[in-house]
């Protein structure tokens, strides 16, 4: 859900704004008029007093994958299409997958091809933004979160098209005997808590005191009444290393051809709207299920290593003792719909897999968070009926104010006779990630937090990382047809963990990350980079399974794979960013990933890619206009159950208002709210 604080106005002053957002709209004489429309198209207003409106660019997309055992090598092609009267900046923010190396920025012009170059960020947007004044076109990539980009595009002809091609690489996910790729390609609207500290800008909330950048990542959202676009095209191209003997795409249609052991999928629509994730899952035949996998790049004179090891199998686990179960589940309104009910579900088998022994509670959360007992009890059969009755009258809408269900859900001391577990149930909808990282390090103790993903484009960054931070695990619930599968896996890992203590050595003068490898859960491996001064010698896991002790080793071979060094570089990235939740000093992790990132040219936080034409090409005197491409509201998800009557005041996604303008008579009808309409806290219906 994303609404601010200051979105708590009444739907009377939401349309106050909504009006003067119109009427502040820019005239434009070579506007069209919806009479001169003769097919689809997403406009937006300039000349409210005509009823003149423009096309927004247009976006194509087309995904082009190569997996080589469990590295992907992927090529983002993303085509914007001018067909205004205007030379267009067009402004994209894009989901990738949260541990995306972005090494690569080409722009296309005609047959030219310009390579985009690493700087500092604050460097490359200057770059850009001088360029695109003086005329000349460019594209600068931008990160707005591991998961979130930005590219702009500017000095786009009326009439003409610029391609942007994007390259990445990624880790495979890989679990319980089955790899799996997943392609975010929509963005759950995120929730920014806060006080405005500024306009927009861009954005349809305004940066805050708690999210200072929330403008970059809250885009327009396609209304209802709006065709779906930004359309995508995929092509997987599959060397899995072993025979494959199940193949399946979770969400969508798809096509394979064979050709030897290289599989290649395509999607059996050609095209989809960017409306949902896609995941492609993988497993191999009876007896090629890899025990440990090695890939090795020597890079600019350096041996870097990625290594992958597997635990005991499940059968070799005891059983843990009795539990203390938190059940956390969001119910803010970008649950609505699937969503909720996919989490009633996955709730429902999560109490039927608790004993008599276990202790159990529940916290829900929305604008604010309220849990139904004060303290865990047993989870007898009376306990879980209450419980059951507790889900059943949930309701999705309102803000996602997760911090103070992490405080709620975290309180008191644990049982020292049970381990706690934290389970969240959640889009993962929120822009202060980091905010929440820090609360769960401080308060976890010796519990555990385990993250269930709701719904078709979770935000997959937050789900990993706070279940990392967590000492957990996370899954991830796309469909209905998924919960009974995935609910049933998780509760495997909440029932028995499967190594602890775990360490990993490599051969001295190796540069490891991550440098402290979390506790596993069946069927997950072991997952390590490292740079290293040779491949000579042993690597060395060791840990507890069942409170014996537990060691394999692996002996470092050459095993040369392209890519190898970045994913090294990017894993260290990973490192020093999350010690901003751990109180380090922000100067330090700065310098830290400016050094990693420049020198691995890779995007981050503090580094971007910025490609510039040489010549200007837009004509002295003629105007740039600059428009943000509007993304699709994931599938699934209600629209005014998110930006409706009560949460429009920044949320209501409108290209056509200036932020500024915007902003300022929003201050000032908020200032008159009290006096308009009197204040009212919804009263919540509790056990």
């Amino acid at each position: 859900m994303c609404r601010t604080r200051l979105a708590t106005t009444s739907p009377l002053l939401a349309i106050l704004m909504l009006v003067f957002a119109g009427l502040a709209g820019a005239q434009d004489p070579a506007a069209m008029r919806l009479s001169d429309i003769r097919s689809g198209e997403l406009l937006v207003l300039r000349d409210p007093a005509s009823g003149a409106f423009q096309p927004l660019p247009k976006l194509a997309t087309e995904f082009d994958i190569v997996v080589s055992g469990m590295v992907a090598r992927a090529s983002v092609s993303q085509r914007f299409r001018n067909d205004s009267s205007d030379w267009l900046e067009a402004v994209y923010v894009f989901p990738l997958p949260e541990d995306a190396a972005v090494d690569t920025l080409r722009l296309h012009i005609g047959e030219r091809v310009i390579e985009g170059e690493i700087h500092e960020r604050e460097e490359a947007r200057q770059l850009y933004e001088e360029a695109r004044e003086a005329g000349q076109r460019a594209g600068l990539v931008e990160q707005e979160r591991p998961n979130l980009f930005t590219t702009s595009v500017a000095n786009i002809p009326p009439g003409e098209e610029i391609l942007v091609e994007i390259g990445y690489l990624e880790t495979l996910r890989f679990e319980a005997g089955s790899f799996e790729l997943r392609i975010p390609l929509a963005i759950t609207p995120r929730y920014i808590p806060g006080d405005a500290i500024g306009p927009a800008e861009g954005g349809f909330a305004p940066n805050t005191d708690r999210v200072p950048d929330a403008a970059r990542i809250t885009p327009p959202v396609r209304t209802p009444d709006q065709p779906l676009g930004n359309p995508v095209a995929l092509t997987v191209a599959l060397d899995a290393g072993f025979p494959v003997a199940e193949l399946e795409s979770l969400y969508h249609d798809i096509v394979t051809s064979r050709n030897g052991q290289l599989l290649t999928v395509r999607l059996a629509a050609g095209q989809i709207p960017a409306d949902r994730d896609f995941a492609l899952r993988w497993t191999p035949t009876v007896g090629n299920r890899p025990e440990a996998a090695l890939f090795t790049e020597r890079w600019q004179g350096v041996d870097y290593a990625l290594v992958m090891l597997m635990p005991p199998p499940l059968a070799a686990l005891p059983d843990p003792g009795p539990r203390e179960m938190i059940l956390v589940i969001d119910t803010s309104g970008s649950m609505a719909g699937v969503s909720i009910e996919q989490a009633k579900a996955a709730v429902d088998l999560a109490l039927a897999r608790l004993s008599p022994d276990d202790h159990l509670n529940l916290v829900a959360f929305d604008d604010e968070a309220w849990s139904l007992f004060e303290r865990p009890r047993a989870a007898t059969s009376a306990t879980i009926a209450q419980a059951r009755r507790f889900v059943a009258r949930l309701q999705a809408d309102g803000g996602t104010e997760m911090r103070e269900a992490v405080t709620l859900a975290l309180r008191g001391a644990p049982d020292p006779e049970r381990l706690r577990q934290v389970v969240f149930i959640t889009d993962g909808s929120v822009g202060n990630e980091v905010e929440i990282f820090h609360q769960i390090e401080e308060r976890l103790g010796d519990a555990r937090l385990f993250t269930v993903g709701i719904g078709s484009a979770p935000n997959s960054y937050f789900m990993r990382k706070a279940a990392e931070v967590g000492r957990g695990s996370s899954i991830h619930i796309g469909d209905a047809g998924e919960v009974a599968q995935e609910m049933t896996a998780l509760f495997a890992k909440l029932e028995r963990p499967a190594l602890t203590d775990l360490s990993v050595a490599f051969p001295e003068g190796a540069e490891v990350y991550p440098a402290t490898v979390r506790d596993l859960y069946a069927g997950e491996p072991v997952l390590v980079h490292a740079r290293l001064e040779n491949l000579q010698g042993d690597i060395t896991l060791e840990g507890r399974s069942g409170g014996r002790p537990w060691q394999r080793n692996l002996t470092l071979t050459e095993a040369e794979h392209r890519g190898v060094a970045q994913l090294w570089a990017r894993a260290k990235i990973t490192a020093f960013e999350d010690l901003r939740f751990l109180g380090s000093d922000p100067d330090v992790i700065r310098l830290a990933v400016i050094d990693t990132a420049l020198s691995h040219r890779l995007v981050s936080d503090y580094t971007s890619l910025v490609a510039i034409e040489r010549e200007p090409v837009r004509p002295e005197g003629s105007d740039l206009r600059s428009d943000e491409v509007p993304q699709n509201l994931p599938q699934g998800q209600i629209f005014d159950a998110i930006f409706g009557p009560g949460s429009v005041t920044f949320g209501y996604p409108s290209t056509a208002t200036p932020a500024g303008l915007l902003w300022l008579i929003g201050v000032a009808l908020l200032a008159l709210a009290p006096v308009l309409v009197p204040f009212r806290r919804r009263k919540r219906q509790r056990t």
